[in-house]
């Protein structure tokens, strides 16, 4: 009899647990919220994906900019009445008389051609074309030096040179860099909005399956919040769950991304990649992007769920107040 009286104590609690598990207010198991932690999953996945590609391409656009920025160009126009290699000569050594200049290189006839091999094939005779030759300037990014005044003193001492300071690439790749990131917000904005919509109709779906219990329960005594704080609990172990999936997602394609492209240099497939996209590999503040898209995620997902529980509750009380809308409910 004791040993029956002690198996029975210790299955007490265990009935007591079960029991409030069955009873609980949210479902912790339905079918509601497997959807909802897909849903989540998606959308996390695709914001996270949004904003470690957006920091790739800011990242790229910058070195881009940042290995522009660092040279100019005098392209000199061949003429008849020019001695080439002294113009280059004196181009040269016009430009590095300059304040913010480092070095200078004159790219010669074989360098030349190289650089019009994939448009014109080999073994091109540059003395037979009406082809610019190049003088390559190294600046100082941080000290530049007074392209007008260079520019000027070019046209007097050489007038075929022309100074290409690449001002003109650098301004597109910062507007290139602003638009994707104006792009990037909106596609952030659109993936939170659809998110919101879709935590609200969960949510709702989740009142209206468990109504009679939210109204039996407000109605001896239990406070809106105790309510909303069941359903905040609920969602929030659901929106973290989901967040997290789909930030561990998305950091996995990119580092599949980055192996990939580390693994295959030098390849066709991977130089048209990075032509196009420059390195997959993103830098501290992407990751740090996507945790804390992460955080909002699961944030916005907490408070639309209690606002929607509070909003709902409100709507009961007004139809409980009313005695028409009460007949019409009841009906």
């Amino acid at each position: 009899m004791n040993d029956l009286s002690e198996t029975r104590q210790k299955e007490t609690p265990r009935r007591e647990l079960n029991l409030r598990r069955t009873n609980a207010i949210v479902p912790q198991r339905s079918v509601q919220s497997r959807a909802l932690l897909a849903v989540i999953v998606i959308m996390s996945f695709l914001a996270c994906l949004t904003i470690g590609a957006v920091s790739m391409i800011r990242s790229t656009a910058q070195s881009w900019a940042s290995e522009i920025s660092r040279e100019i160009t005098i392209q000199i126009k061949p003429d008849e009445k020019v001695d080439m290699e002294q113009a280059l000569v004196t181009a040269r050594d016009l430009a590095l008389s300059f304040v913010g200049t480092r070095d200078g290189q004159i790219l010669d006839r074989e360098a030349t051609s190289r650089l019009l091999e994939p448009w014109l094939g080999s073994g091109l005779d540059i003395d037979e074309l009406p082809v610019p030759r190049l003088v390559i300037i190294t600046i100082d990014e941080n000290n530049p030096p007074d392209f007008a005044a260079m520019r000027a003193e070019l046209q007097k001492r050489v007038p075929q040179a022309y100074l290409d300071d690449h001002r003109t690439w650098v301004d597109r790749l910062v507007s290139m860099a602003r638009t994707t990131v104006i792009i990037g917000s909106g596609v952030l904005g659109l993936v939170f909005f659809a998110m919101v919509l879709t935590v609200i109709f969960a949510t709702r779906g989740a009142l209206a399956s468990n109504r009679h219990i939210i109204e039996v329960l407000h109605f001896v005594g239990a406070e809106s919040s105790f309510v909303a704080r069941e359903f905040q609990k609920h969602f929030l172990i659901i929106s973290l769950k989901g967040a997290l999936a789909g930030a561990v997602l998305a950091a996995l394609f990119f580092g599949l991304a980055a192996w990939w492209q580390s693994m295959s240099i030098a390849t066709p497939e991977s130089d048209q990649a990075t032509a196009l996209f420059g390195s997959f590999t993103i830098d501290w503040t992407g990751y740090v992007g996507i945790f804390i898209t992460m955080l909002v995620i699961a944030a916005l997902t907490t408070l639309t769920a209690r606002l929607t529980v509070m909003r709902t509750i409100d709507e009961i009380d007004h139809i409980r107040s009313d005695p028409g809308r009460l007949d019409i409910y009841q009906a």
